[in-house]
């Protein structure tokens, strides 16, 4: 046989970080000097800290290559009065609201109890806020953490800002749940939120803040938000988070939870949209005998992609963690949990839980379960634990034997399945909100099979 020559063609390899970077360029017009300047040092910090490739550790199963950041743009200047959707102003709580806040980047409807305002409660949008509390806000800012290699956060600093801020002064007991919601009707575009929530000690609020945009959103648009909780001695916060995005919105949040002295922090969150969601949820117990309980609820379709990243840092001994997320997945979706339990040195008598549980409902669905330990201390008891599995036939089997068509057995097995989380969620109106989806996406099977 001829030898042949064996010719190699030279590809140029294009920087990954360059094609996927933004365009974009804020200005920092700001009418508060306390807002310009945060926003322009986290602009910096973006700026000079590059995009998350496939060699971090953090985003190796998460990838915003699809979610055409180039692409994007600013929110609109004039986008006019936004209408918030009737169905989201509803309380989750179980009880009329003590106060409401409807904001987007161009509208703000709130109200909060006159009774509450004369105890001292603060509860408005952000940009309210800083013009009717500067101090106060310049402190919650001055809490975030400004750091390397947090570049979503960063990029939510440096957007056009909007949020909310609740502050409940020392020894205030609010009987009535306050809720907040952050709407965003507008595709292709990069925005941010912020939510502050300050409890002085002895204090006591339940709170349910919810993101959501309509489901059909055509062009892909990027959320970044940051949210920071400061729970003071003896103080008791019970925090519902809901994420409701469209189906073409990327999400990228950041959340730090600070617990001091004999605080206590019940926190449920569920994560009912996205095309993709990138989360990162620090529960720090600072204070000695403070008390954290995580609630993760998620159920994905399509080609959706969930990653969520907790941690449950014990900095102070006689301090207890527990967190349980459970999720499941259809069509070609993925979730990604991570978990870690962080002992301090100084941390004993720590008590500490993890656990993921994931049902797996069609063949090319994927679920990543990723717990971790690190225990510095003795004198400890930390558990952690992760399944991925499927619906067992044999159940299946068993009631179709007994009369039950499919879809009803296999909604009755998901629905038994995210029974243990649903026994954790202290308010209906949250479950019912579940329960629905749960609905939705069985249904969803039904109509494919």
């Amino acid at each position: 046989m001829a030898n042949e020559s064996l010719k190699i063609k030279k590809v140029a390899i294009k920087s990954v970080d360059s094609l996927r970077e933004l365009t974009i360029r804020p200005e920092f017009s700001d009418a508060s000097a306390i807002i310009r300047d945060y926003r322009k040092k986290s602009w910096e910090l973006y700026q000079s800290i590059p995009l998350p490739t496939e060699t971090d550790e953090d985003w190796r199963r998460t990838s915003l290559k699809s979610a055409n950041l180039p692409e994007l743009r600013l929110l609109s200047s004039d986008a006019g009065n936004i209408k918030f959707p009737r169905e989201l102003k509803s309380s989750l709580a179980d009880r009329q609201h003590g106060g409401q806040i409807l904001f987007s980047h161009s509208t703000v409807d709130r109200f909060l109890d006159p009774e509450l305002v004369s105890q001292g409660v603060i509860f408005e949008d952000i940009l309210s806020a800083v013009e009717k509390y500067p101090e106060l806000v310049e402190r919650l800012i001055n809490r975030l953490d400004l750091q390397p290699r947090k570049k979503f956060s960063a990029l939510a600093g440096a957007l056009p800002m909007a949020g909310v801020v609740l502050y409940i002064p020392k020894n205030v007991v609010v009987s009535s749940p306050l809720q907040s919601l952050y709407w965003s009707p507008e595709d292709g575009v990069a925005h941010g939120s912020h939510v502050f929530v300050y409890l002085e000690d002895g204090a006591s609020v339940t709170f349910v803040h919810e993101f959501a945009s309509p489901q059909n959103l055509i062009k892909s648009t990027l959320h970044t938000g940051v949210i920071d909780v400061y729970v003071g001695q003896g103080a008791s916060l019970k925090f519902v988070e809901l994420q409701s995005w469209g189906e073409n919105v990327w999400n990228v949040t950041r959340e730090n939870v600070d617990i001091d002295r004999d605080g206590s922090v019940d926190w449920v969150f569920g994560a009912l949209g996205s095309k993709l969601t990138k989360n990162y949820s620090d529960l720090n117990l600072i204070g000695q005998g403070s008390t954290g309980k995580i609630s993760g609820f998620y159920f994905t379709d399509n080609q959706q992609h969930l990653d969520h990243d907790t941690q449950q840092n014990h900095l102070a001994a006689d301090t207890t963690s527990d967190l349980l997320f459970k999720g499941a997945l259809l069509d070609e979706s993925r979730s990604v949990w991570q978990g870690m339990i962080y002992v301090a040195p100084n941390a004993a008598r720590t008590d500490g839980y993890q656990a993921n549980r994931n049902l797996v409902l069609s063949e090319k669905a994927r679920a990543d379960s990723i717990p971790g330990l690190e225990i510095l201390t003795d004198d400890v008891r930390c558990t952690h634990g992760a399944t991925v599995g499927k619906i067992d036939k044999e159940e299946i089997f068993y009631l179709q034997s007994r009369g039950m068509p499919k879809e009803t057995a296999e909604r009755l097995i998901v629905e038994g399945f995210f029974d243990p989380i649903m026994q954790r969620i202290p308010f209906e109106g949250v479950k019912k909100r579940f329960q629905k989806a749960i609905k939705d996406k069985m249904e969803h099977i039904g109509r494919n099979n």
